[in-house]
């Protein structure tokens, strides 16, 4: 057999992601990573770029999307990222029997922080009907898994749970002796992953040493990364918060943080974590969506979103009992050491697939 023929016999999958796909993010990562993997386990993944506007698109968007899948072969094997897909009812519809159509939802637009209530429940009725054309629905954490359930009339059987690898790392090194402990968040400026709530308590805190780095794109929401600046100037915070942006390799911010933090209202599955938990991180975190799936007791301390005085109390909790912050950074590196790395996360959504052709 020659190698055409052989590439012919490889199953095949478009991959539909709005947007680029560079964009340093979890979901993003997620949707980079099992395009890689899957092409690994011989699998021929053709990258379809959609439109940037989603998860609101504009009427030329969706015109443009509705051509891009009318063009598609018929029976082709199509996985959509969630982002676009909840937000496309009318094509998936119009596609869902020419097309096999499976939809990756990270977690449902409709939970996404600041959203009108009008617009939150637009988003429900239009990613419960897209869900509705789908041959099956891949999703990042069973916590997501249920509220698909519960929440968008989504039946178990035709769900995959599919979490995201984590990649085996060595203990955080940490701070030098004599230095100020460090903390590290790692998340987009967004509203949803919450920054405001981890500098509110920080600024409880001004009167002990410590130092924090937030680390994420401020491309996703302008005015979220423009408000957290000036709340951090208007509390005097600017020599000891670091906000850095987006960085395209943050083993070195693991390797020298002490603990990591993030106030994230709600995390499909939360990637960033269980990147901490790998490098032997003590967390504090909030109990929204997959956190405490992810994040045990005895690893991270979690807490209701938006609570400022418990997160303050966490950090001072961790800043200043060191016993107390390698007892929770011996758990986090047991908890990483269990994660699934990614070839057996893409094998796992190579075989729902394969269920699908």
């Amino acid at each position: 057999m020659n190698h055409a023929d052989k590439k012919a016999d490889a199953p095949h999958l478009v991959f539909a992601i709005p947007g680029e796909i560079e964009i340093r993010s979890g979901g993003y990562g997620y949707d980079r990573r099992m395009i890689a993997e899957l092409r690994k386990l011989r699998w021929q993944v053709d990258h379809l770029r959609l439109a940037d506007g989603f998860p609101a698109p504009s009427r030329a968007d969706l015109e443009t999307t509705a051509k891009q899948f009318a063009d598609l072969p018929d029976e082709s094997l199509v996985l959509v990222d969630g982002l676009a897909f909840g937000a496309m009812p009318e094509i998936a519809q119009r596609e869902a029997r020419r097309l096999k159509l499976v939809a990756l939802v990270h977690h449902p637009l409709a939970l996404e922080t600041g959203l009108s209530e009008r617009t939150a429940q637009e988003l429900r009725t239009s990613e419960t009907a897209a869900l509705a054309s789908t041959r099956g629905i891949v999703v990042t954490s069973p916590a997501t898994a249920r509220t698909l359930i519960s929440d968008f009339g989504v039946g178990p059987d035709a769900i995959c749970v599919a979490i995201p690898g984590t990649e085996p790392a060595e203990p955080a090194r940490g701070g030098r002796d004599g230095e100020p402990p460090l903390i590290l968040a790692i998340g987009s400026l967004t509203p949803r992953k919450d920054h405001a709530t981890l500098v509110a308590a920080l600024a409880q805190l001004r009167d002990r040493p410590w130092q924090c780095r937030i680390v994420g794109s401020d491309r996703m929401d302008p005015a979220s990364a423009t408000n957290l600046h000036k709340q951090i100037g208007e509390l005097g915070l600017n020599d000891r918060i670091a906000v850095t942006g987006a960085i395209d390799d943050v083993d070195a911010e693991y390797d020298r943080a002490d603990i990591f933090a993030l106030a994230s209202r709600y995390e499909g599955f939360g990637m960033v974590f269980a990147e901490a938990m790998a490098r032997g991180l003590p967390i504090v975190c909030c109990r929204g969506g997959a956190v405490p799936d992810l994040v045990p007791d005895t690893a991270g301390i979690l807490l209701e979103p938006g609570d400022i005085e418990g997160f303050a109390a966490a950090l001072a909790l961790l800043l200043y009992d060191r016993q107390t912050r390698q007892n929770y950074a011996a758990s986090a590196w047991a908890t990483g050491r269990n994660l699934p790395d990614w070839p057996r996360s893409a094998q796992v959504l190579a075989d729902f697939l394969t269920g699908i052709r």
